[in-house]
């Protein structure tokens, strides 16, 4: 899931497409393709949209539904935010040629920021000021209810002041002390100045009134105006809105099949300018009508599945680089502790760490997905290294090891069945809630369609049930696994489910500044297991706070001890093709693309 489900967090599955077939070199044709691909023009350079993933949003204040990897990139490129991140370059780190602050000073007790504006214009000659900001937070403040990033007491409920002093300087005022790490890469990026002198209006041709948002009866007008034009995809194209940019590519047209023209935005005056004059994004409706595409040379920038490593260099024949695309983020199966059969089983920390010691986390990455994942052994993202693992995190505090994983199991009672599954030994004590005759046996319920998820989930049935731990895996499409696995109380009835996995290319995509109070926090947004630790709430605080750097490792030592979900290997993003030709294509960990930067070798 990307911060949500996908963040970029951001919709898991969507980002899942691009690996979720086996490949099929059948017949299969694009929608829409056009273009000249395989980089015939140095000035146009097409790139291959995930399959059955097309572009539905353009308004940079996002919805439930709008919040996909492709939708994010492309709106960023037309409307540069206010502080920007990625990981392009190795590291993840604030990108200050590709946002629109000058600089950034908190004060010393962290309670606010203040932060000046570079000197730069809109597309229509009118200069990005201090009331562009004040006006983008005015609407999502007044809206939060239906703004797609909203998570109670994080943006805007954090900010308690908006102060505009002059053109160029806006100060923000906090509820209370934070993190300045989280709140520069994980609430100011959030925030995208719009154009208030054009877009504070409530209808076609409507005359701007720059003070209508700034009471939340004006905000709710102009949001509803702004979201409706949004849903026209139809008249993006001709729309007076998309006329008036801060970013260096600007619209040209935007098709209903999913074909969207972005081109260099002329009246750009950033640091952040596009190289090709036309950037083609290019839908399809299957993964394997795209490798179709890539193979005939229509794509400049595409993709593959991950079972096609294995032929890379047929690829490389035809003029591409096959790249790893890494991605910021951590995946896990989430035990459900409230479970009526296997939660208290769950809940003992020794049974946890059984079960990890028998992820072979290494040989699934290396042999299963052909090198394209990596293991990961606890909350923090572990590609590419950064300041926030800690030791614990980073040296695996649970190797593969069925031997230890057995001791743990019979040091607390659990004895082989006749059936070769561990049982709860008679009269034993196996932890509070376990009752006698209680088997080890798991249900795994995981996302359907790719083959390297099938042959992972295979595998560890496989060394589980030779270990004595029963295993049953059922399959479902992505969207019935997230649609069975809500947050529930033990007697309630949608409560059956254990251990679910939707990390076909990543459970959980993080911003920049990757804490936990989503995921492992009582009560948190997308804590699917109801996980709860007061020890791990008190940490998880502690990194949003200010002032203690060492709170993220503290964390990171925290989660990989004590097990909160099952770790396993973390999926690459995707394979992809890039036409040897194209320079600034380094891959975002982010899981976001910066089409702008994408040129053709001189």
């Amino acid at each position: 899931m990307r911060t949500h489900f996908a963040s970029r967090g951001r919709a898991l599955g969507l980002t899942a497409v691009g690996l979720a077939a086996t490949l099929g070199l059948v017949s299969g044709c694009s929608a829409d393709s056009g273009g000249t691909g395989g980089g015939d023009s140095s000035d146009t350079v097409n790139y291959a949209l995930p399959a059955n993933a097309t572009p539905n949003w353009l308004v940079p204040l996002a919805t439930a539904g709008k919040m996909t990897s492709h939708n994010s990139a492309m709106i960023r490129s037309l409307y540069e935010p206010l502080i920007a991140y990625d990981g392009s370059t190795g590291t993840v780190d604030r990108v200050a040629d590709a946002d629109l602050a000058d600089t950034v000073e908190f004060s010393d007790d962290d309670t606010q920021v203040t932060i000046t504006l570079d000197d730069r214009t809109w597309s229509d000659g009118e200069p990005v000021t201090s009331a562009d900001v004040a006006f983008w937070l005015d609407l999502v403040k007044s809206n939060k209810d239906v703004w797609g990033s909203y998570r109670e007491g994080a943006m805007p409920d954090l900010i308690s002041s908006v102060e505009t002093p002059d053109d160029k300087t806006v100060v923000l005022g906090f509820d209370k002390a934070y993190n300045e790490e989280w709140l520069l890469a994980s609430q100011l990026t959030l925030i995208v100045p719009i154009p208030a002198h054009a877009w504070s209006i409530t209808e076609d041709g409507g005359t701007p009134d720059p003070e209508l948002a700034k009471t939340p009866e004006g905000a709710k007008q102009v949001w509803e105006y702004l979201i409706a034009e949004g849903e026209d995809l139809s008249g993006y194209a001709d729309n007076p809105l998309f006329d008036t940019i801060s970013g260096p590519l600007a619209l040209e047209s935007f098709s209903d099949s999913g074909k969207v023209t972005l081109v260099k935005n002329d009246a750009y005056d950033g640091d952040d300018a596009a190289n090709a004059e036309t950037i083609n994004f290019l839908p399809y409706t299957s993964t394997d009508a795209e490798v179709a595409a890539v193979r005939a040379g229509e794509v400049d920038y595409g993709y593959i599945p991950t079972g096609e490593l294995a032929n890379a260099g047929q690829y490389e024949d035809l003029g591409y680089d096959v790249v790893n695309w890494d991605g910021w983020a951590i995946t896990y199966l989430p035990y459900n502790f409230n479970n009526p059969t296997m939660g208290a089983v769950y809940s003992q920390l020794y049974v946890r760490q059984a079960l990890q010691h028998l992820v072979d986390q290494d040989t699934i990455s290396d042999v299963v997905w052909h090198g394209a994942a990596n293991p990961g052994y606890g909350p923090v993202p572990q590609d590419p290294d950064n300041k926030f693992l800690s030791d614990e995190q980073r040296d695996n505090p649970y190797p593969f090891d069925p031997d230890a994983a057995t001791t743990l199991l019979e040091d607390n009672g659990w004895t082989l069945g006749s059936d070769g599954v561990y049982v709860c030994e008679t009269g034993a004590d196996c932890g509070e809630g376990i009752e006698d005759g209680q088997a080890l046996s798991i249900t795994i319920l995981t996302q359907s369609g790719n083959t390297e998820t099938d042959n992972m989930f295979a595998a560890m049935k496989s060394t589980f049930e030779e270990s004595g731990v029963g295993v049953t895996v059922k399959e479902a499409p992505l969207n019935t696994v997230l649609g069975s696995i809500p947050s529930c109380e033990s007697d309630s009835p949608e409560c059956t489910w254990e251990l679910p996995f939707f990390g076909t290319a990543g459970s959980w995509y993080f911003p920049a500044y990757p804490t936990g109070e989503q995921l492992f926090s009582t009560g948190g947004g997308s804590n699917f297991g109801s996980y709860s630790d007061a020890e791990m709430d008190e940490l998880i605080q502690n990194t949003l706070a200010a002032g203690d750097e060492t709170a993220m490792q503290e964390y990171s030592a925290y989660g990989a001890t004590q097990l909160p979900v099952m770790w396993v290997p973390n999926p690459v993003y995707q394979v992809s093709v890039i036409d040897s030709g194209l320079t600034g294509v380094e891959q975002d960990s982010l899981g976001n693309f910066h089409p702008q930067r994408w040129g053709w070798e001189k």
